[in-house]
């Protein structure tokens, strides 16, 4: 999950769903979640779900943009902020790891309590809903694991391009067709071992917290967040 910077509040909002333009234009059009590129039904989410929390209905905190599956899934459920990790205020990229295929799971060098979070925050985005998790498996319209899939292999197969042709314009393609599909945290896990793929691609996704990267582009504690 990729740790964003959303900055902050450009003005009051009378009505949550005000709120897109400004959202899209320091995010990108990205689910804050799955991290997918929406062109289209794109929402303003509530972290904390307006039916409980009906003050922070129009609240610039409490607002990210999410796509139709992780919105639903996520759904009414009365979150509790301390129980899962943000990725408007946490190094989500310490909490939850991609590996072969875009299968998302917490670190493996997390503290007991870390680790439970980390396990929350895949339930309730639902990026455990893959086939052959029982009583997890995605629905028909649910889509999202396979899509990690492919831009995982997509990702693997432009690294194999860039050793054998390592120019400017090809690191420049493959910028190109990371922000045009989205999922930011597989093409960074990808590339790991690259500061100047790293760099490019943090630089190009809009709204990525570069105070959450080291000067070699590794991911470190995020001020103020938990991880």
């Amino acid at each position: 999950m990729r740790p964003i910077d959303k900055g902050k509040s450009a003005h009051s909002y009378s009505d949550y769903r005000e709120a897109a333009s400004d959202l899209l234009s320091r995010l990108g059009r990205y689910c804050c979640y799955c991290e997918r590129q929406i062109e289209t039904h794109l929402a303003v989410e509530h972290i904390q779900p307006k039916e409980h929390h009906p003050t922070l209905r129009n609240e610039w905190s409490n607002l990210l943009l999410a796509c139709v599956n992780c919105n639903s899934i996520k759904g009414k459920e009365d979150v509790i902020l301390d129980d899962h990790f943000w990725p408007d205020r946490d190094n989500t990229l310490r909490a939850l790891r991609y590996v072969d295929g875009g299968i998302v799971e917490p670190h493996a060098d997390l503290e007991p309590e870390d680790h439970v979070r980390a396990k929350n925050t895949i339930a309730l985005t639902g990026f455990d809903r893959v086939p052959g998790n029982p009583g997890r498996e995605p629905t028909a319209s649910d889509w999202r694991w396979d899509r990690r899939r492919v831009c995982w292999q997509i990702a693997k197969r432009d690294l194999r391009r860039l050793a054998t042709e390592d120019t400017i314009a090809v690191r420049e393609l493959i910028v190109e067709n990371a922000t045009a599909r989205g999922m930011f945290s597989i093409w960074w896990t990808v590339f790991d071992g690259d500061v100047d793929m790293r760099r490019r691609l943090r630089e190009a996704f809009v709204g990525t917290d570069a105070g959450s990267f080291d000067v070699h582009e590794n991911p470190v504690q995020r001020t103020g967040g938990r991880i």
